[in-house]
């Protein structure tokens, strides 16, 4: 067996920072002493970790995830259209419940023989992690060759491979709205690049425009496209998270997440975990069409859903229904000089622009030059 210790300040040396996942018995060890001693980021799901750990990686942090391998399925969506089209490294452990020849429960049966080849077909690079520290070591460096060179890399981890971590008492801290508005008046229901015009305008040094998939970010490109933005593909629902990993990666920056009705609906678990970690930089507009625009039109549920109480109830600071153009850029410009985690939510019209481009640079290409926008902004600060 592996001295969790040791294997931890180990990853600690090669510059690991943040690590984010969802519990598993097989890892507890190991979870247990990144709550312990590291910065940890408890996710709804492992998706959501997955993207958690990205905007952290974007934003200059070193990250890992840690999941179940059934869970593995859930992160599935953002391994191969967010980690791989924007060539973001990580280092991720995957337990290997269900492995063939070890009694295991029922539900681990068919994924404990399908996980690496889950990996494989993802193009993730993986080895089995040994229960040698000396030999568990020199993995690590192997792996952090991999994520140098902007690859991800995934050990699989067998029953029994690390000691017993104690967990330290946990500070559960408790975090509640403090002022939410709802519908009192007339809605404008401008189109989405009329609001995305508004929010863009109001772009500093200090911005981080994060835009949801789909149009949204296709808008926001046409708009202006500059070195601030983050135009997400795919991994549709991730953006929140990613938002998450950013602002904590990036305190002194402004994170403004663009989020769509239909990707929100898909990951709304995030908002939770947005809420307890509440980065006070991080501000989260929703701009609803209650529709699929990308796709056909289709129409989504969320003329059901009361996404004001919704972020409220899961603790942001500040929860805003917004009816017009004019409060969209007075709520934004409060914003700026309060900060505190805040939701603003905007209908809008199911209308988007005409002969609609694509960004002509590569998602990689997106977050290299955010990056380096990172980098000399701090250099400047």
């Amino acid at each position: 067996m592996i001295n969790t210790r040791l294997f931890g300040k180990e990853m600690q040396n090669l510059g690991f920072q943040l690590f984010s996942g969802v519990p598993c018995s097989f890892l507890k060890n190991l979870i247990n002493y990144a709550i312990n001693e590291c910065e940890y980021v408890a996710a709804a799901n492992e998706g959501d970790a997955v993207a958690i750990a990205s905007g952290a990686y974007v934003g200059g942090k070193k990250s890992v995830v840690l999941m179940q391998n059934s869970g593995l399925t859930n992160a599935v969506s953002p391994l191969t259209s967010l980690t791989y089209p924007f060539r973001i490294p990580l280092l991720g452990f995957v337990s290997l419940r269900g492995e063939p020849g070890i009694p295991d429960e029922p539900q681990h049966e068919l994924m404990g023989r399908i996980t690496t080849g889950l990996l494989d077909l993802m193009q993730v690079e993986w080895q089995y992690l040994s229960n040698d520290l000396e030999e568990a070591k020199r993995q690590l460096v192997q792996a952090d060759a991999h994520i140098a060179n902007n690859r991800t890399f995934f050990f699989v981890v067998r029953k029994g491979t690390f000691e017993e971590e104690v967990l330290q008492k946990q500070q559960s801290s408790i975090h509640v709205n403090q002022f939410k508005t709802h519908r009192h008046a007339e809605l404008q229901m401008p189109t989405r690049y009329e609001a995305l015009t508004v929010i863009n305008a109001l772009k500093d040094s200090r911005s981080v425009q994060l835009a949801t998939t789909g149009k949204t970010g296709r808008e926001l490109y046409e708009i202006e496209d500059a070195d601030h933005n983050l135009y997400m593909v795919g991994s549709m629902g991730c953006i929140g998270s990613f938002g998450l990993g950013m602002a904590l990666a990036q305190s002194g920056r402004e994170i403004v997440v663009i989020d769509g009705d239909g990707s929100l609906l898909m990951r709304m678990g995030s908002l939770a975990t947005n809420g307890y970690y509440h980065p006070p930089n991080m501000i989260h507009i929703l701009l609803d069409n209650n529709a699929h625009e990308s796709t056909g039109g289709q129409s989504t549920v969320s003329h059901n859903s009361d996404f004001v109480t919704i972020a409220a109830s899961c603790g942001y600071a500040k929860s805003l229904y917004i009816h017009n153009l004019e409060e969209l850029e007075a709520a934004l410009s409060e914003w700026k000089q309060t900060k505190g985690l805040t939701f603003l939510y905007m209908k809008i019209c199911k209308k988007a622009k005409e002969q609609l481009g694509r960004p002509h640079m590569k998602p990689y290409e997106v977050k290299e030059r955010l990056q380096r926008f990172l980098k000399q902004a701090s250099i400047g600060q």
